[in-house]
């Protein structure tokens, strides 16, 4: 018995300290090379004192245990901050407010990119008329990965207006998206509210990704609640910042919760966390535009190619659409062949 619990002990100190390590690698405030230092430093200690510890000398199990604690608390004291020099796309958060049926939004991304990291910067104000919402449609980006996907949630109004909401990774300058360095802290969470021609064409045309779209059916009560619920989300991240987490704070977790707390009946699924199999949990849960399978809705709303071609065009939301099923009335010839 006693050698079975030196066994635990023993391998959960040595996670605990690759967990320290792979957390100053990517929370220490230093250059990459002092960083490598710390780690490395981290690293030699960690395994003399596994040695030590194999070995029956339980002063460097209890010196693991003291390293980690210390660790811990430097952990839990980090906070996230709004202060930093952000990349432009992310350096302001949308925030809105109603008055009178009509929802005004502000730091409305509008940028014209020219390439992932250059664009004609634009942020505007604007209102959007809450009796015409009658449309809620999901994007999915997805570049390559197995398993991973960039979801965004678009709100249309009467065909004529959309405004899309995307929870992101607030990056610094210069930094790049790491899904492990979203385990640790690395990033503040961001909640941007975008044209379509920027959050679609920044995707499809500048980045090359795999974009797709889907209608969805909602009673226009709930298109109503969801969207005050991401205005409300959105609010409370600008008064008080908060870390992304790859799984837990993310672009489908945070969309699931305001979901639920809408009152939606959703189960937990795998597929929340292989976002790019999100199109088939909708589907399953009868959230997707009826009268298709699923492989029909994800060929018609292959929207890259279109976007690509039409990311110029002043009506770049309705053409975009042509054919996407649920938009039927956008393409002429589709609704004739229907009637």
């Amino acid at each position: 018995m006693a050698q079975v619990i030196g066994i635990l002990v023993t391998l959960l100190l040595t996670l605990g300290m690759a967990w320290g390590a792979a957390a100053l690698w990517f929370r220490l405030p230093w250059s990459r090379n002092r960083r490598r230092l710390a780690v490395a430093g981290w690293g030699i200690a960690a395994l003399v004192l596994l040695w030590l510890g194999v070995r029956g000398q339980w002063l460097a199990n209890a010196t693991q245990l003291l390293l980690l604690v210390g660790l811990t608390t430097w952990w839990f004291r980090l906070r996230p901050a709004h202060d930093r020099p952000w990349s432009d796309d992310v350096a302001c958060l949308a925030t809105g407010e109603v008055r009178d049926n009509r929802l005004t939004m502000h730091h409305v991304r509008d940028f014209d990119w020219r390439t992932r990291d250059d664009a004609e910067v634009r942020w505007e104000k604007r209102s959007y008329d809450l009796d015409r919402l009658d449309s809620v449609d999901m994007i999915v980006s997805s570049w390559g990965r197995p398993g991973v996907a960039h979801v965004m949630v678009s709100f249309g109004f009467e065909g004529e207006t959309f405004v899309v909401f995307s929870v992101e990774v607030r990056r610094l300058k210069g930094e790049r998206f790491s899904e492990i360095g979203g385990f640790f802290r690395q990033y503040e969470l961001a909640i941007v509210a975008a044209d379509e021609r920027d959050a679609v064409g920044l995707r499809s045309k500048v980045r090359g990704e795999r974009v797709s779209l889907f209608r969805l059916r909602m009673p226009q009560s709930a298109m109503r609640s969801l969207l005050l619920a991401y205005v409300d989300e959105a609010n409370a991240l600008a008064e008080s910042p908060r870390f992304y987490n790859t799984i837990t704070a993310n672009c489908t977790t945070l969309i699931f919760a305001m979901a639920r707390g809408i009152g939606a009946r959703l189960p937990l699924d795998y597929r929340l966390l292989v976002t790019d199999r999100l199109p088939g949990y909708a589907f399953k849960v009868g959230g997707l535009w009826p009268g298709f399978t699923l492989s029909e809705l994800e060929a018609g709303g292959r929207i890259d190619e279109r976007a690509r071609r039409v990311h110029r065009a002043p009506d770049f939301s309705q053409r975009i659409r042509q054919r996407v099923p649920g938009w039927e009335s956008l393409d002429r010839e589709s609704l004739a062949q229907r009637q």
